[in-house]
């Protein structure tokens, strides 16, 4: 199998980290796609050309990051992160929608924030990093949420590449302000997986 990824892409590091904690490494082969080219050679094994996609042994095409890591999940039929049923399951899905939210609004606000000056919009700037702020402003909050302890679940992982991510948006601190987020982010970064896909810093 081929996993596309960009070094720096948030989706694509939660599906990275969700590769090396099931020990499929060596049935995975991650490649690093040119994405935001004219003409790239990507755009031929995935027309949108968004990151993570998955290649499947059979040449099925999988794009998404949650879809990708349910299927490497259940590839061998042992799934680790698999949501259980009734309310436990529903509290889950509910905390990593709202997680993927706060990645998702940090991914407008970094797109902004990476553009040259004169190109960048002060409005959406200003929206986004609102909206940022409200929501890790709840999430020191709610950190303290079992979901975010123990075993590695799916909520961890994306909360923590959306923490990664936060990290690479020029003029965006959020460590000193949220004591809490910032000592859970720390202690997850140190786990190997984490330590393997950090990503690189912005050019």
């Amino acid at each position: 199998m081929q996993l596309y990824i960009s070094p720096g892409s948030p989706y694509a590091r939660i599906a990275r980290i969700l590769v090396i904690e099931k020990g499929l490494s060596a049935k995975v082969e991650v490649i690093s796609a040119k994405t935001r080219t004219t003409d790239s050679p990507y755009y031929q094994i995935n027309p949108s050309g968004r990151v993570p996609y998955l290649v499947c042994d059979d040449g099925l095409g999988l794009e998404d990051s949650g879809l990708i890591c349910s299927y490497l999940d259940h590839l061998e039929g042992h799934p680790s992160f698999a949501l259980v049923a009734g309310e436990a399951g529903f509290e889950a899905r509910r905390l990593e929608a709202l997680v993927r939210s706060t990645l998702d609004g940090l991914a407008v606000l970094g797109r902004e924030k990476w553009r040259p000056v004169n190109e960048q919009s002060p409005k959406i700037v200003l929206h986004e990093t609102d909206r940022a702020n409200r929501l890790l402003n709840l999430w020191e909050q709610q950190i303290n949420h079992p979901l975010f302890h123990g075993q590695l679940n799916m909520v961890q992982i994306v909360f923590g590449c959306t923490l990664g991510f936060a990290d690479l948006i020029p003029d965006f601190s959020w460590r000193s302000s949220h004591p809490k987020l910032n000592n859970w982010f720390e202690a997850i970064s140190a786990r190997p997986s984490f330590l393997e896909t950090k990503p690189p810093a912005p050019k």
